[in-house]
């Protein structure tokens, strides 16, 4: 019988006529990821590469987010095969793999969504969620019509093979990642750099020459409406667990004094 799947993040890209905004899930908890969901947001981002997050904690917030009209995108740990198979078997239609810095890898993450002979998928979709256990008519033949790739281009080498990246056919979207970045041109922490942001601007010139949809990770509201404002066709704005920490801080600056022995050193509270 036929069922319905979502449209891939792909296609909301495609069909959007602004960029889609989103944020962070990273705290493993379905409860959060339902309450974001019905936030009016775009998009969610499930991340499994700086999180606690387990196949497990990503497939009930998958269902959990599954009633509202938000698109789950779910990072996976690494660009690994296996891990990309089970997060796709999970019933995730949007991943994205970290730390793409070239062609080459970009090619072999696609290969890893896609089944034989175009890719190197493993079959078990009558064992999965991603095919409603093989309820989902054609799954197979029609599956990389139901999924989405991002790549994230992260390191001073994914920004010079930036075009090459983005024009590997498969490759749905690119996804700049400043942090990383910024560690990789030797200014760490630093993500608003004028020569990070360019190497940002670098990228997105070199997506957009390719025709491929590209975005970028701004928690700093300024840049990122910066990044808006020269093409970033979507954007992640917060994260759950950082949302948490400033608001509960805020309250405590609130309602404590401040200066006492007890109070916590925050540090640098701005990460992206």
């Amino acid at each position: 019988m036929p069922l319905h799947l979502d449209p891939p993040f792909r296609d909301r890209l495609a069909a959007s006529d602004r960029p889609l905004v989103g944020m962070w899930v990273c705290s493993g908890s379905p409860l959060l990821a339902e309450v974001t969901a019905g936030s009016g947001l775009d998009w969610l981002l499930i991340d499994m590469e700086h999180s606690t997050n387990t196949l497990d904690s990503v497939l009930l917030q998958l269902q959990a987010v599954a009633a509202y009209p938000v698109t789950p995108v779910v990072r996976a740990p690494a660009n690994d095969v296996v891990a990309l198979k089970q997060i796709l078997d999970l019933g995730a239609q949007n991943v994205i793999v970290p730390m793409v810095s070239s062609a080459e890898e970009a090619r072999a993450a696609v290969a890893a969504t896609r089944y034989p002979p175009e890719g190197v998928r493993g079959v078990g979709s009558a064992l999965a969620r991603s095919a409603r256990w093989n309820r989902v008519d054609g799954y197979l033949r029609d599956s990389a019509q139901h999924t989405s790739l991002t790549v994230q281009i992260e390191t001073a080498a994914g920004v010079e093979a930036a075009g090459e990246i983005a024009a590997v056919d498969g490759v749905d979207a690119v996804f700049v990642g400043p942090s990383d970045l910024s560690a990789s041109m030797g200014l760490l922490g630093q993500q608003t750099h004028p020569d990070v942001v360019a190497a940002v601007e670098r990228v997105f010139a070199a997506a957009k020459a390719a025709g491929t949809p590209v975005g970028v990770n701004a928690f700093d509201p300024v840049a990122a409406e910066a990044y808006l404002a020269v093409g970033a066709d979507f954007v992640a704005v917060g994260a759950d667990v950082a949302l948490l920490a400033r608001a509960s801080e805020a309250l405590a600056a609130r309602f404590i004094a401040s200066g006492g022995s007890d109070a916590p050193d925050r540090g640098e509270k701005q990460s992206y």
